[in-house]
């Protein structure tokens, strides 16, 4: 295909190593952003800043002028609206490939729970607009980690009995680039799931025995508190990522990657690899 791809969400802690491993690798890179400022902190002249809107489609469709695919990385309340609006502004426009960040526990029967409801009808969008894609659905990612220390305490919300196969962000990013250059990876919904297994509350202990030395314990707060301390101390975020886990503890971590390491090659970056990565730029 043509090499000038459109990332939309590049400014996220995913959508931006996509962006820059896009680049690395020879394509012509395409950062559509409303956070014009932030993405120029981001990014170098190299790369084209377009400013635009999920919700306004004649922004989406003058930026994706001159380009041959989308790479979507989006979240929140207006992810499905967006995507929607993506797909009808691509048509027509002779886009190649779309890419698209879905999630491990995306499935119908889980649709109850309102982001997986998002991604679900996304996917669909994207199904049904004719243009050939690559669904990703990946487990927790290790950037993910750090985001459960803060203010010197590490928190963990419910019991997560269940162990996930923690991808790296590197590993991620070279399979999306393949994926652009990879004929068998059209129009496939591939599950990306890392080369082990761990226990979040171990994998957090982990990562706190080198990065954060000083906090022994992991404290573990049971939903209802969290919820009602979200409540209380109108933490939204708290809110957030409580409902998520709990969700993630019912849904657990689904989908055989084996298909995704046929076609892209398997993930490799083990925990170990990645936070010892992770100190040389800490």
């Amino acid at each position: 295909m043509k090499n000038k791809i459109l990332v939309i969400g590049a400014t996220g802690m995913l959508g931006e190593p996509v962006a820059k491993r896009l680049h690395k690798d020879g394509f012509s890179v395409k950062v559509f952003t409303r956070k014009i400022e932030r993405a120029k902190e981001l990014f170098d002249d190299s790369f084209d800043i377009t400013e635009g809107d999920i919700t306004d489609v004649p922004s989406i469709e003058s930026a994706l002028k001159g380009c041959s695919g989308i790479h979507i990385n989006l979240s929140g309340v207006l992810e499905q609206v967006g995507v929607q609006n993506i797909t009808a502004a691509a048509k027509n426009k002779n886009i190649e490939k779309i890419s698209y960040v879905s999630g491990t526990s995306v499935a119908e029967e889980t649709t109850w729970f309102p982001q997986t409801k998002r991604k679900y009808w996304s996917e669909d969008a994207i199904k049904r607009s004719g243009i050939p894609y690559t669904i990703f659905c990946p487990t927790w990612f290790m950037e993910s980690i750090p985001k459960f220390v803060k203010d010197g305490k590490a928190y963990l919300f419910g019991r997560q009995p269940n162990r996930y196969h923690f991808i790296a962000a590197d590993d991620f990013t070279r399979m999306v680039s393949v994926s652009y250059r990879e004929e068998k990876a059209s129009n496939k919904r591939l599950f990306i799931h890392g080369p082990e297994a761990w226990y979040f509350l171990d994998a957090l202990k982990k990562y706190c025995e080198l990065f954060h030395p000083e906090i022994k314990k992991i404290n573990v707060i049971p939903y209802f508190i969290a919820n009602f301390i979200a409540v209380i101390a109108k933490k939204e975020a708290m809110k957030n990522i409580s409902n998520l886990m709990s969700f993630i503890e019912k849904a657990g971590e689904r989908g055989n990657p084996a298909e995704a390491n046929t076609i892209l090659g398997a993930p490799e970056i083990n925990l170990s690899d990645w936070m010892e990565k992770r100190e040389k730029y800490v």
